[in-house]
């Protein structure tokens, strides 16, 4: 009988426990008011780009992809990374890339993009890594952080130096931010924050009054 009770105060302590670290994932973010995207898409990545299907993601916090694939290229544009992505997000930016990147580059250079830089796809956090904000549109795979632009000649062109750069480099990055407004719900730059002085973030959020926000 002792040893019965004993079992019973361990299980007790260890689900304490588990409740408790389950709790301080929990609160890193703030998941109310985001919704899920949908898990399908009216066309496969697979099919416009460079793509692969893996397991869904659900990390039991709100963090989840219902419909996870892994894209290394979309369109001509290779990725410097593989980026993870719910499945609605790969086409949205397949023709970011084909239908306002590409002509902007060759207006302002002469030539094609050939790769992004991704700094971040799918990443379970809050808003900015702030403690109490809520989470991450990178939580659901619903964004993308691009840092830069390579073009055929490897010329490089990144929004950290080149967003109040040269005019050529200038002019390419504020077009492909602002007419990226056309496909994304949200479009930040560098006269958004600090946080995005280096980077385009672009993410497709459910918000509940339909709006767009591009800074």
């Amino acid at each position: 009988m002792a040893f019965l009770r004993n079992l019973v105060v361990i299980a007790a302590a260890s689900a304490l426990l588990a409740g408790c670290g389950s709790s301080s994932r929990k609160t890193s973010f703030d998941t109310e008011g985001l919704r899920a995207p949908e898990g399908s898409c009216e066309i496969k990545p697979s099919r416009i780009g460079l793509a692969e299907k893996i397991r869904d993601i659900d990390e039991g916090n709100g963090c989840e992809i219902p419909n996870a694939w892994r894209v290394r290229g979309l369109g001509s544009v290779h990725f410097s990374q593989p980026a993870t992505m719910n499945c609605g997000m790969a086409a949205p930016l397949r023709d970011w890339l084909e239908d306002t990147v590409q002509p902007a580059a060759q207006r302002s250079f002469g030539e094609s993009v050939v790769s992004v830089d991704v700094a971040a796809s799918y990443s379970c956090r809050p808003r900015n890594g702030a403690n109490g904000a809520k989470m991450s549109e990178h939580g659901f795979g619903n964004a993308i952080d691009i840092t830069g632009f390579t073009l055929e000649s490897g010329r490089k062109v990144t929004v950290l130096d080149g967003w109040r750069g040269g005019g050529e480099e200038r002019r390419f990055l504020h077009t492909v931010h602002e007419d990226a407004c056309g496909e994304f719900r949200t479009v930040l730059g560098p006269n958004a924050d600090r946080h995005h002085r280096d980077h385009l973030h672009l993410d497709l959020q459910n918000r509940r009054s339909g709006s767009v926000y591009c800074r």
